[in-house]
């Protein structure tokens, strides 16, 4: 369990079914880069994704929420398994975006979901979480309001780190380990 946390806070992690990640800023660095022909790519942790992996494995649901929409982040959330109809790019309303995607991913309620956002378009969203979170560099307003606010910041394995804090939380963290180390 994680011992940082207040006792408050580590009881709202055994319940998450779902968690909901914003992708600039959170899943990357929240750099653009551009070129004549727009955005030319982004960059993404193989930790986090490995994160993301074992919430899955383990039956959490991660769901993407974003506000903008390109090939290079469809084709990432592609590439570790996530359920297209739990992916919502180009979003203009997240809270309503939030709601949309707990019902598609079977009904799942506030207090079972979990939020990492990074500024201030995602506040609706953690405000509303059962369990809010946020790399190191998001914006001060957004910090003041989670949770947990990571070691890491965005796009630096800060995704990785929520994903530990939630499997330890709900006692799936130490069978994982076991797994890669044979011992299972």
């Amino acid at each position: 369990m994680p011992s940082h946390l207040p006792s408050d806070v580590r009881k709202r992690l055994k319940p998450i079914r779902l968690l909901v990640l914003d992708v600039d800023g959170v899943l990357t660095d929240g750099l653009l880069m551009y070129g004549a022909e727009g955005c030319m790519g982004k960059a993404f942790n193989v930790r986090d994704g490995l994160g993301i992996r074992f919430l899955m494995k383990c039956g959490i649901t991660v769901g993407v929420i974003s506000g903008r929409s390109e090939a290079a982040v469809s084709a990432r959330l592609e590439e570790l398994g996530l359920d297209p109809s739990l992916v919502m790019l180009g979003s203009r309303d997240k809270l309503n975006d939030l709601a949309r995607l707990q019902a598609a991913a079977g009904g799942i309620k506030d207090f079972q979901t979990a939020v990492m956002g990074d500024d201030l378009p995602d506040l609706p969203m953690l405000l509303r979480a059962g369990f809010s979170a946020c790399p190191a560099d998001a914006a001060p307003d957004v910090a003041a309001v989670c949770d947990l606010v990571c070691g890491a910041a965005g796009g630096r394995g800060a995704v990785r780190e929520v994903a530990e804090v939630l499997l330890k939380g709900q006692g799936r963290w130490s069978d994982l380990v076991q797994d890669w180390m044979g011992a299972r």
